[in-house]
């Protein structure tokens, strides 16, 4: 929930002045924009934005900018979306209306929740580092915070009640999130919401378990030694303190991770955003933007969090001859696994 307690003693804007996406005149035009929405009203913030949620990050007080303005995006429709493809993307993922818990879920034994990608991404949740892991997955354990990117935050604020029921009657405990949006949504969307999550609830996002892992598995490791390219999803935005996880992996791994224009609070968004807002231009601008980066610096590989990110910029990475993973699956391949 948007909190503007601060922003009157805000003087760089900075939620707005650092948006990659966004021009304006100067401090003093941001400022400006910034207080429309305050007051509820129309900004062309609001139409120019292109929900990779970074202005949540570059907020000083952690007032969650991005809350209010994809608020007033639902409000007037700002996005103008094609109404068919979002209300089909909303039907894609809409929970069962009677839920049965998964047979054979231990409550004292850590979840690894696989969330959309249960089925799409199966190969990439195998091997040692999950073999000992009960799961959970599909649209009954969906975070739902995708429609940001449609502007339809109350979609995933009906949807969240349900899936905390969900959860309850699963009984999970200690909860491994395979995505960035689940776990933002269990330890930022929803306590910044004041939703209450499940007594006894533990959302464990998957760098921190990888990380535990192969700490314990040290002395199988056997480091890569290649220069990577992390690429950050948007949800990421929502809790930063996750980049010291991925950069502890690296060191274990044996990943440079190479120091590049567009990462860290600079990263771009993977551009598959686009292809829902329609601006196939920027697509290509972003792409060749996030491409010649990695080239610039010497990446030999990209790797990623978010399967989605992968398969948007993925195939574009490849042409110019780096290869793709997920940082789970370098782990596996750390550990001696062959990874296709």
């Amino acid at each position: 929930m948007f909190d503007n307690s601060k922003c009157a003693n805000c003087e760089d804007v900075d939620c707005l002045t650092r948006c990659q996406w966004i021009e304006f005149e100067d401090t003093e035009d941001a400022r400006k924009e910034m207080q429309k929405m305050i007051n509820g009203a129309e900004s062309r913030v609001l139409s120019e934005c292109v929900t990779c949620f970074a202005c949540d990050e570059y907020c000083p007080y952690n007032s969650h900018p991005f809350d209010l303005i994809t608020e007033l995006q639902e409000k007037y429709d700002s996005l103008d979306l094609n109404p068919v493809l979002v209300e089909k993307l909303i039907a894609t993922y809409e929970p069962h209306e009677e839920f049965e818990p998964w047979e054979g879920i231990d409550p004292e034994k850590p979840t690894l929740n696989k969330c959309a990608f249960i089925k799409t991404h199966a190969k990439n949740m195998q091997g040692q580092i999950y073999d000992n892991l009960q799961y959970v997955g599909g649209r009954d354990f969906f975070c739902n915070l995708m429609y940001h990117h449609v502007a339809k935050d109350s979609v995933i604020r009906e949807r969240a009640t349900k899936l905390l029921e969900n959860i309850k009657k699963q009984g999970i405990k200690d909860m491994i999130c395979f995505h960035d949006e689940c776990y933002g949504f269990y330890t930022s969307y929803c306590p910044r919401n004041n939703i209450e999550l499940p007594e006894g609830l533990n959302p464990i996002h998957i760098f921190e378990y990888l990380y535990n892992y192969l700490k314990e598995h040290e002395s199988k490791i056997h480091k890569l030694n290649i220069k990577g390219a992390y690429q950050r999803n948007c949800s990421n935005r929502f809790m930063p303190e996750v980049e010291e996880w991925v950069d502890k992996i690296c060191e274990l791994i044996g990943v440079e991770r190479v120091k590049r224009k567009y990462d860290r609070e600079n990263a771009l968004c993977c551009g598959g955003v686009f292809s829902i807002l329609g601006d196939k231009k920027l697509i290509r601008e972003t792409q060749n933007k996030q491409v010649q980066d990695m080239l610039d610096h010497g990446a030999e590989l990209c790797f990623y969090n978010c399967p989605m990110c992968m398969e948007s910029l993925g195939s574009k990475i490849e042409r110019k001859g780096i290869k793709n993973y997920l940082l789970s699956d370098l782990c596996r391949m750390a550990l001696g696994e062959k990874i296709e």
